[in-house]
């Protein structure tokens, strides 16, 4: 069985900008200090954040007092004209609960503004996709996608400084 989850959101930042952490491993560094409560540590593995960078996610302690679930995870895309990053669960987390593919994909789109408005924003989007032979397994991908999704918005709260205008877009 194979599914994707996506979603999107506007942030009043412009594309280019918002590729400043998107695309870098800014990202990882805005999620260790602001989402600590989700995230215990990030670790860079190897790379400088290009294609090939591969990272140690460690996140807090399961409360029913299991241990700390983790995953490894390998940016197999970063395109920096299509403003496009993709990253694969290469170890740990779901692929150890029954996923066979645990695939994040996030992408930037330049919003389209009426000539007369020379405010900059853009369309940030995250989609997961997995694969797995075990439908209860299925689930997990769509818990997990939450956590992408609140990574997401705390990324789009850090460009536009807690700027109240962000809009939630629904996908189909």
């Amino acid at each position: 069985m194979f599914g994707s989850i996506s979603e999107e959101m506007e942030v009043n930042v412009g594309a280019s900008e918002a590729w400043t952490v998107y695309g870098t491993l800014r990202l990882a560094e805005i999620v260790s200090q602001q989402l600590s409560d989700v995230v215990h540590k990030i670790d860079v593995l190897e790379g400088d954040g290009g294609a090939g960078t591969v990272l140690l996610l460690t996140f807090q302690p399961d409360p029913s007092g299991g241990s700390s679930p983790w995953h490894k995870e390998k940016f197999t895309v970063v395109d920096n004209e299509k403003l496009t990053k993709q990253v694969e669960v290469i170890e740990g987390g779901y692929l150890e609960k029954g996923l066979d593919l645990f695939r994040i994909k996030l992408e930037i789109f330049e919003k389209q503004r009426p000539q007369a408005d020379t405010d900059s924003s853009c369309i940030t989007k995250v989609t997961v996709e997995f694969e797995t032979k075990d439908y209860a397994a299925a689930n997990l991908a769509v818990t997990g996608f939450q956590v992408f999704v609140t990574i997401m918005k705390c990324a789009n709260d850090y460009l536009t400084k807690n700027n109240s205008k962000q809009v939630l877009l629904p996908t189909a």
